[in-house]
């Protein structure tokens, strides 16, 4: 396939290496001074806090030029609206990898209906001055799937073909049939909490917040109630439902652990407080909307 990922950041970079290496004519959109540094030396690749680092000669680009099979989108959801603009006069299918409550529709307005796809990356890494250190591989790992689907839930031979690409470069990709549900289920649950946590100064100061931990849970439970469908995966639903005093354990365990503290949680950029801003601005939009 000919790929283009725009966004070469931790997910981008991990993802466009990884296709390259499977023989997927790839191309990986980048700009300043990261354009220089992919030109010079490629994806730095490195698994979790090893000292070994692998080199991968991407090809870059500044400025694309379909068409394309594939363009996937791997930026942050205030990002969108720029991205929108720079690829709507490009022939290709759009998937967008993006954290997303706000639907399929305004994407489709911008760039034509029948080219959305919508999906979550599940991969996760942290960039280490210019090396993408990725989470090492482990049996937990292995069993978390990238969901992709359509916007109307169909299972299509361009969906298909692209789940198919995305396994042969060792990214565990299925095909999910609610898959705006999903993105607005994982929005409502996972904004409160990095929200909570940005507030708070990190994973380990919430973890020490009762109150804080409560009114998370609190907010997590009115954006639930506030979708239009059920969540998806189920499971979420019982957020609503669980004794309060039980999720404040479960999440203070959590938050004191390694793996919030190894997560993108930690991750106290203004540019990820900015993207959760816009995707509650979209949770705040479908409780108005209802």
């Amino acid at each position: 396939m000919k790929i283009l990922v725009y966004g070469a950041g931790v997910t981008g970079s991990l993802f466009a290496a990884r296709l390259h290496e499977a023989g997927h004519h790839v191309s990986l959109l980048a700009r300043g001074e990261r354009l220089t540094a992919l030109r010079e030396h490629g994806v730095l690749l490195a698994e979790g806090d090893g000292p070994a680092t692998r080199q991968v000669p991407v090809p870059v680009v500044e400025h694309p030029a379909g068409p394309y099979d594939l363009i996937a989108v791997m930026v942050r959801a205030h990002q969108v609206e720029t991205v929108l603009e720079s690829i709507a006069g490009l022939d290709g299918d759009v998937l967008f990898l993006v954290s997303w409550a706000a639907g399929p529709e305004p994407l489709g307005a911008a760039i034509g209906r029948g080219r959305v796809m919508l999906g979550f990356p599940t991969e996760a890494g942290t960039m280490d001055g210019q090396v993408v250190r990725y989470r090492a591989s482990s049996p937990m790992t292995r069993l978390v799937t990238m969901p992709i689907g359509e916007p109307d839930g169909r299972v299509t031979p361009r969906l298909e073909r692209i789940v198919q690409a995305f396994r042969s470069a060792g990214l565990n990709a299925k095909v999910e049939p609610k898959m705006d549900a999903w993105l607005k289920t994982h929005a409502a649950f996972a904004v409160p909490l990095g929200q909570a946590v940005y507030a708070a100064g990190g994973p380990g100061a919430l973890a020490g917040n009762q109150e804080g931990i409560k009114a998370m849970i609190r907010l997590m439970r009115l954006n639930l109630g506030a979708m239009p469908t059920r969540p998806v995966p189920g499971a979420f639903g019982a957020l609503r439902t669980m004794p309060e005093g039980f999720l404040v354990a479960v999440f203070r365990r959590f938050l004191s652990g390694p793996t919030a503290a190894h997560s993108g949680l930690s991750n106290a950029s203004p540019a990820e407080s900015a993207e959760l801003e816009r995707v509650a601005e979209q949770l705040r939009a479908i409780a108005i909307g209802r």
